[in-house]
């Protein structure tokens, strides 16, 4: 399918443009393909090669690496959904006999378990999945390098384990599972385990030279649900639209914001760098912009899949060579380029179709001890709980139907907001987690713990 370019003014399109030919000249690439996707779907596709007169477009298939891994959290989180597991399941009770049965499922989704970055043996991304036969292979004699859930450690092994899980589960292939559960409702039809024409070749470019060296296609075998994907600038802007808003036939979209929310432990590096791993996807921080999605490679392709929610704007960035291009970096950039050339209009505002009166008198200023904070009611039910200083602790709340809230991030995340009112039906105060909020710095009136001094607020003079 060719998208019209003509939803992006043209001079966006021209700077998306330059951008890629900038990053295949300058990263020495054979090929490089791109696109931005805004309003759930694709509004530009682009591409840059070497090759005069052959061009590849959004059809053309390339290796896209660890993306993969976003699709079997995809099929894990599926499974959890159904009910047939847990996330803090240990995987002993799923998958028995691996050896590494008491890491959670949750670890080895957010690169937790402790288990080792690659497989023993040759490496295993230029030699035949045949070398590794069983999960036996992948993990090796000492599959845990580190104590499990203490730290963020990358680990292939440990999404070929998710991938033996949903195959254990679904008493079907990995393969077979992905394209039944998530390909064809989809429509990813240029998506598969294996390249179909036309497709990318991988190449090599020597690092002082400008000659290439072709780079092995080798099936991955076990180790395919960590890296065996062969996609489409077409396919994955797609993908980005279902991870960003989600699709009731594959994945809600409340499970769709639990992927995307930060769920391991970060090392310091990280912590600086603004890197967040999440279930099954990359968390990072670029321009002052909360970019999440993740990159990829194999030998002879980079690729990278991110998106900005706040902008709705998503990129991906597919090359046929080791190293060179930066993918993450021209993603980042192809999103920066559209949102601030072409800002995301905010939807009309429009007044609640009604409002609970119970819920209305809730709203205005309210104090934690000294601290302002202003409570707002939105949407269906749902408030804001914010410091009016700009700086401090707050939250938006769901409203769970019985007047009562839970928190849905930061601090609050989780915290049950509740009303506690007088014998007369008065509203005496909010408590958040046992935290008081009353209408008055430390309300006299109101039931605040430890008490108010009989004496009041006094200046100077007083003391």
């Amino acid at each position: 399918m060719t998208t019209s370019q003509e939803e992006l003014l043209p001079g966006t399109r021209r700077a998306l443009s330059h951008r890629i030919a900038v990053a295949q000249a300058e990263g020495r690439a054979p090929s490089l393909v791109a696109a931005v996707v805004r309003d759930g779907r694709a509004a530009w596709h682009g591409s840059r090669t070497s090759v005069d007169g052959h061009g590849p477009d959004e059809n053309v298939q390339y290796r896209i690496g660890s993306i993969t891994k976003t699709f079997t959290a995809v099929l894990v989180l599926r499974l959890r959904d159904e009910g047939l597991i847990d996330l803090g399941d240990p995987l002993e009770k799923h998958l028995p006999g691996t050896g590494v049965g008491e890491v959670t499922i949750a670890q080895l989704l957010t690169h937790s378990s402790g288990l080792a970055a690659e497989s023993p043996g040759p490496w295993w991304e230029r030699t035949s999945g045949a070398l590794r036969p069983e999960l036996a292979d992948v993990l090796g004699e000492q599959p845990l390098l580190h104590p499990s859930g203490r730290r963020f450690h990358y680990s292939n092994p440990g999404y070929t384990v998710l991938g033996a899980l949903v195959e254990r589960l679904r008493g079907a292939p990995w393969a077979d599972v992905l394209r039944r559960e998530v390909l064809e409702p989809l429509g990813l039809e240029r998506t598969d385990t294996r390249p179909s024409a036309p497709h990318a070749g991988g190449w090599a470019v020597h690092p002082w030279a400008d000659v290439m060296l072709p780079e092995p296609a080798e099936d991955l075998g076990r180790m395919a649900p960590a890296g065996q994907l062969w996609s489409t600038t077409g396919d994955l802007a797609r993908f980005a639209a279902f991870l960003a808003n989600g699709d009731d036939r594959v994945l809600g979209a409340g499970s769709l914001r639990e992927m995307r929310t930060p769920a391991a432990p970060q090392e310091a590096a990280d912590v600086a760098g603004g890197y967040a791993y999440c279930l099954g996807l990359e968390m990072r921080h670029q321009d002052g912009r909360t970019l999440v999605g993740h990159t990829g490679s194999l030998p002879g392709f980079v690729a990278c899949l991110t998106m900005s929610l706040d902008d709705d704007v998503a990129a991906v960035v597919l090359a046929n060579c080791t190293s060179g291009p930066l993918p993450f970096t021209i993603a980042a950039d192809l999103v920066r380029i559209v949102a601030e050339a072409e800002p995301r209009f905010p939807e009309p505002w429009r007044p609640m179709p009604d409002a609970d009166p119970a819920v209305l008198e809730l709203t205005g200023p309210w104090y934690w001890g000294t601290y302002a904070f202003g409570l707002r009611l939105g949407a269906e039910g749902m408030v804001t709980l914010e410091p009016l200083s700009g700086k401090g602790r707050g939250s938006r709340f769901r409203a769970n139907g019985d007047g009562t809230w839970t928190g849905l991030e930061g601090y609050y995340a989780g915290e049950l907001l509740k009303a506690v009112r007088r014998p007369d039906g008065t509203v005496d105060h909010l408590d958040l987690g046992s935290f008081v909020f009353t209408r008055q710095p430390y309300d006299e009136g109101a039931a605040v713990p430890g008490g108010v001094d009989p004496e009041g607020w006094r200046g100077m003079n007083s003391l």
